[in-house]
């Protein structure tokens, strides 16, 4: 697993140098060279290129933009032909050798053993052919950028069902007085169905709830209740409803191998429901906090969670013996806010996002906030907070009624998502399975809001079919469905609409 993860690092580090070369290259040289030749040669090199080469003056903004680098990143003049020119010597001098280019590859990095010193080798480069080579290259992959940067993807058509209520009604309640509290159970009983989370296999989805209860639903059964013609009758998708809890629920994970189901609740407790019992209706562990329990995350290892409270500093639990690890400068000044949400990160690093606003990253080991981003969403809370798959990136959602996207490894924002009003709830924002879209909810409109992750820009504004705006919203992370929970009780699951 260490060098698997090690192997993950530098494949993400080399990437990064990849785009960084390129960006600088297009910054620093403007393409002069191509500049100073005649139209028909570049043309006869690349017809695209020629036709489009007025797109090409806007290559390095649009580089810079699309692989999320700083324009001014702190790159040699030249370093990306020099690079180029030394890979080029050695690859030719190898050949006339009979040894194969890739032997000076680390097999466990892809990265030239010699990275940086390569020698030239007694074959002069042809320096012109190389670098009109790469402007060629980089121009193609600009305009393919040009073009999707200028028109935004289409997010697809989804359909949705109610698929279950939280409510505490005897079935055998009379009708005539279970319609009144129906009617004014936001006012009397107060079931909103808070927090929704989907296992990392995809394969479950749990919801929680004011009234207590925490429903877990199989999506296979799930999918299977929206179908029109299923011939063995009405399919159940709730398997377990679990409770054990004597505050509203607030937030819910998956452990990522077990079938553990955790909670965290205004009760100040974590609990770990075993959900392989069929007949298990109470928790078979339980943490006790000191305080009111807004988030819970599982470190991807299974072996510790996270905890987001009405404490400012994240709780991180050991949880074969409950220990619980705080950073020594817990009275640091600059933590001050509860915590409304808190996402583990492999890396031994999370996140934090705070109701002062401000966006938190973590060091696991030290427990120590190594880059903290004040007043992210101005002085208004900042309601959740999650890394992206790839770990370079933090996207936020905040009672501002904006959603930003952060670089980790600065602090620059680098993304922001307009459009969707969200003021009152703890709204979350969440990536799409692919990470192309961006979703969240627009409250006065009672909106699901769909973005281009790239682009920023809104391509889907779907009545969300609640009474009232949903409070919470989560996507699958292996398929195109997604759940949304609210004030009325009830739980939405979405699918993509699958065209015959």
């Amino acid at each position: 697993m260490e060098a698997s993860l090690e192997e993950t690092l530098q494949e993400g580090k080399l990437f990064r140098q990849i785009n960084e070369l390129i960006v600088a290259h297009l910054r620093d040289n403007n393409l002069n060279q191509v500049n100073r030749l005649p139209s028909s040669r570049i043309t006869s090199l690349n017809p695209v290129f020629g036709k489009r080469f007025q797109l090409v003056c806007q290559a390095a903004a649009a580089a810079a933009s699309a692989t999320m680098i700083p324009l001014n990143t702190d790159v040699p003049p030249n370093r990306l032909l020099e690079l180029v020119a030394k890979g080029l010597a050695v690859e030719r001098e190898e050949v006339s050798r009979g040894v194969s280019f890739s032997s000076l590859l680390n097999s466990a990095s892809g990265i030239p053993a010699a990275h940086g010193s390569l020698p030239l080798g007694s074959n002069a480069i042809d320096f012109r052919r190389v670098t009109l080579t790469m402007l060629c290259l980089v121009c193609d992959i600009y305009i393919i950028m040009h073009n999707t940067k200028g028109s935004s993807k289409t997010f697809p058509k989804h359909e949705t069902k109610h698929v279950s209520d939280h409510k505490k009604f005897d079935s055998k309640t009379d009708t005539k007085w279970k319609l009144i509290l129906e009617r004014y159970a936001m006012y009397l009983l107060q079931n909103v169905a808070r927090c929704a989370r989907f296992s990392r296999d995809g394969r479950f989805v749990a919801t929680g709830s004011s009234d207590t209860s925490i429903k877990l639903f199989e999506v296979s059964k799930t999918k299977q209740s929206m179908l029109t013609d299923a011939r063995d009758g009405p399919v159940r998708p709730v398997i377990r409803t679990f409770y054990d809890h004597s505050q509203p629920i607030n937030d819910l994970d998956f452990h990522p191998q077990n079938a553990i189901l955790i909670s965290g609740a205004k009760d100040n407790t974590i609990k770990f429901f075993d959900f392989s019992k069929t007949v298990a209706r109470r928790a078979v562990r339980v943490i006790q906090d000191t305080h009111n329990v807004r988030s819970v995350s599982f470190h991807p290892s299974g072996e510790y969670l996270l905890a987001g409270t009405d404490h400012p500093i994240p709780h991180l639990y050991d949880i074969n013996t409950f220990k619980c690890y705080l950073t020594a400068n817990a009275h640091d000044p600059n933590n001050i806010a509860a915590i409304n949400q808190a996402c583990c990160f492999w890396l031994d690093m999370y996140v934090t996002a705070s109701k002062d606003g401000s966006l938190g990253v973590w060091d696991g080991v030290t427990a120590q906030c190594i880059r903290p981003i004040v007043s992210a969403h101005g002085s208004m809370e900042a309601t959740s907070a999650s890394f992206t798959k790839d770990q370079r990136f933090i996207l936020s959602c905040g009672k501002d009624s904006t959603v930003k996207l952060w670089e980790v490894g600065t602090g620059r924002l680098v993304k922001q998502y307009l459009g969707a009003v969200h003021k009152q709830q703890r709204c979350q924002a969440v990536f799409n399975d692919t990470e192309e879209f961006v979703l969240s909810i627009d409250e006065p409109n009672n909106e699901v809001v769909i973005w281009d992750a790239l682009t920023a820009e809104k391509v889907a504004m779907w009545p969300s079919n609640h009474s009232g705006s949903p409070r919470w919203i989560d996507h699958s992370p292996t398929e195109a469905a997604f759940v949304t929970c609210g004030g009325d009780w009830s739980v939405r699951f979405w699918k993509e609409i699958q065209i015959q």
